[in-house]
């Protein structure tokens, strides 16, 4: 009966893992069903602890990074959050100048305001409604962008 434990606390670690993502907890379930396997050949408790410390130890140690080092080779430039945002075209929603302005970004509004040109010559001062501009960063919640 104990292995049903363990199997229970392998599927509640599985669970915890689709939460977190780290390859982490799902290690320990493997440790878990280890301990699984102990308890229905009929090991006892401490031994299905040992089996338990001792299967999660070699999978934290030589699995988890193997796999983490794949998952970073497969995208090692993928950039995610709000850098995924730089470089993306937009559409001026509102008058847009240095202080501020919306813009519609891959479908969402953003507060945005036009970069400052260096030496203040060459960016016109204001874009109207319906500009195409390009996001050069992001400024806290803020796009930055310049005409496209």
């Amino acid at each position: 009966m104990a292995w049903l434990w363990w199997l229970g606390a392998a599927l509640v670690l599985g669970v915890i893992e689709t939460l977190t993502a780290d390859l982490t907890f799902i290690m320990f379930a493997g440790g878990a069903l280890g301990g699984s396997a102990a308890a229905a050949l009929g090991a006892p408790f401490w031994a299905q602890v040992v089996v338990f410390a001792v299967v999660s130890t070699l999978l934290l140690g030589t699995v988890r990074p193997w796999i983490k080092g794949r998952w970073a080779a497969s995208a090692p430039n993928m950039r995610t959050n709000v850098d995924a945002q730089i470089g993306r075209e937009a559409t001026a929603l509102t008058a847009l100048d240095a202080h501020g302005g919306r813009v519609r970004l891959g479908g969402e509004e953003w507060s945005a305001r036009l970069a400052e040109s260096p030496g203040g010559y060459g960016a016109p001062a204001r874009l109207q409604p319906g500009a195409r501009v390009r996001v050069v960063s992001i400024d806290g919640a803020v796009a930055v962008v310049e005409p496209a």
